[in-house]
């Protein structure tokens, strides 16, 4: 009889890489859900990294925080390419307020994914005429998930998916809150904007 020698083989788990988008309107819950997602990896024992744009200081200079105060530490950064540099040794990445990054954002984003890192990205779609939001239609193709959420219509009830802006600027990119902004739905959205 032939004996056969099995030698046992271990095999490190690989880790494979993903990006998660997490779109969506002002006042639809996106920071709250990027928080909830980067509280989870903690639990999991996952080393997690938390970015956000240096020109977002509405609650915090350094924390990421929801419009209903849930905040978490994070790393404000002026340039997207600093994220991959600073995100070497961690597990998962989270950014928020994507839309206010640099276009570089998107190679930044697939290159932490490829390194087998979980990539969590959170930001507006759409701006406030409606239009697509600086890199985050390039993010969204490249991603393995998205969530689109959605607020409330302060007009009607109904699901919203636009950021009307109430605040008197041109300016693509204002920094505000309900007194700037309130989130329609599409058929609020039209009236609102006819006028």
């Amino acid at each position: 009889m032939r004996t056969m020698n099995i030698e046992k083989y271990t095999r490190e788990q690989s880790r494979t890489g993903s990006i998660e988008i997490i779109c969506g309107s002002m006042f639809s819950g996106k920071t709250e859900e990027l928080i909830r997602r980067a509280k989870r990896a903690v639990i999991a024992r996952q080393k997690i990294c938390i970015f956000k744009p240096t020109i977002d200081v509405r609650y915090s200079r350094e924390d990421v925080v929801s419009h209903n105060q849930i905040s978490i530490p994070a790393f404000p950064v002026e340039h997207s390419r600093l994220i991959r540099h600073k995100s070497k040794d961690y597990d998962v990445v989270a950014i928020d307020e994507a839309q206010f990054f640099d276009d570089d954002i998107v190679a930044v984003c697939n290159d932490l994914a490829n390194a087998g890192k979980r990539v969590i990205v959170a930001g507006l779609d759409m701006d406030y005429l409606g239009h697509p939001f600086g890199p985050m239609p390039a993010l969204m193709a490249i991603a393995d998930e998205v969530t689109k959420a959605r607020a409330i219509c302060m007009r009607c009830g109904r699901l919203a998916t636009y950021s009307y802006r109430v605040a008197d600027s041109d300016e693509q990119v204002l920094l505000g809150e309900k007194q700037e902004y309130m989130p329609l739905c599409r058929c609020c959205y039209q009236e609102m904007t006819k006028k």
